[in-house]
């Protein structure tokens, strides 16, 4: 289905873990940007995403930001990607970025870039005008969630341009050939584009476990929300939709339902399974985990019985 022709212009195609996560020095190899876990034999039209839960740091990056390790993680979503872990044993893949979302964001388009961050001047092509830009938050983040900025100094252009073909290219080269695999076999496909949020973004005293986004309808058939909302209820969650997370990029790119292919966000609420100020995990983290995979195990059925197309 060439999904990868509709990438804007610019493209060229135990319990916790130590802080940071995984270091490596600037001189080794770096590791690969994505992780694709694929099952056994494909059961489902179903792939799950996670696009911020990376944590392999490189020294260099670290030692360029204002900010200690334990800072720079607070931008992740933390351990998304542990969650998810059981999805290719239900026979759907689960893709993976390995990069922290601080160092390049795969959830933006590829050329989000802030000028007031670069020694040098940006390509006219490059979209510095978008909100995520103005907030900080562009391909290459100026600050991190907390608001406070990562970089001692400004970059030069080059430095941009390697990250986005370093990490994003590849992440989004490898999501884009899962959804193009399973509508081949399935005629269909519903990527699953998991995150997690923080507390402070839903109202004071909020009991919401779980935000989903589908654009407020346009990255997503109805039929299929209501699928997701509906077995992650019957696991116990409270689920709202749209509000304060309607999808970023990654679901608002990839869904086109009238293609049969059907994105839709998943927030999960880190209260549910980590220490956000530690970024460490809860005792309750595998009891999350095994209401999610059966969740995704009902999901697979419904989907099934869908007969998207």
């Amino acid at each position: 289905m060439a999904i990868a022709a509709r990438w804007p212009s610019g493209f060229n195609a135990a319990m916790d873990l130590p802080v940071p996560a995984i270091s490596y020095p600037s001189h080794a190899a770096p590791p690969s940007p994505v992780t694709v876990l694929r099952p056994a034999f494909p059961a489902a039209p179903l792939v799950f995403a996670s696009a911020h839960s990376g944590r392999d740091y490189a020294e260099a990056f670290v030692a360029a930001s204002r900010l200690d390790a334990l800072r720079l993680r607070r931008s992740e979503d933390s351990f998304v990607d542990e969650l998810f872990a059981e999805i290719p044993a239900l026979g759907m893949p689960l893709v993976c970025a390995t990069f922290p979302r601080a160092f390049c964001d795969a959830n933006r388009e590829p050329w989000e870039l802030d000028p007031a961050m670069f020694a040098d001047a940006l390509p006219a092509w490059v979209n510095t005008s978008s909100p995520r830009v103005g907030a900080g938050l562009g391909t290459i983040a100026r600050v991190v969630a907390s608001g406070e900025s990562i970089y001692r100094g400004k970059l030069h252009f080059a430095e941009a341009e390697a990250r986005i073909h370093g990490c994003w290219e590849p992440f989004h080269v490898a999501l884009a050939t899962e959804i193009e695999a399973a509508h081949a076999r399935f005629g269909s496909c519903v990527l699953i584009d998991c995150h997690s949020m923080p507390a402070s973004s839903l109202p004071p005293r909020s009991q919401v476990d779980i935000v989903l986004g589908d654009a407020h309808g346009t990255a997503c058939a109805p039929e299929v929300t209501l699928a997701v909302e509906e077995v992650l209820i019957a696991q116990g969650f409270t689920v709202r939709r749209n509000d304060p997370y309607a999808g970023g990029f990654i679901t608002r790119h990839y869904g086109r339902p009238h293609d049969a292919i059907h994105a839709i966000q998943v927030e999960i609420n880190r209260t549910l399974y980590m220490d956000e100020a530690r970024v460490e995990r809860l005792a309750g983290f595998e009891t999350l985990r095994h209401r999610l995979t059966r969740a995704a195990a009902a999901l697979a059925a419904r989907i099934g019985a869908l007969a998207l197309r």
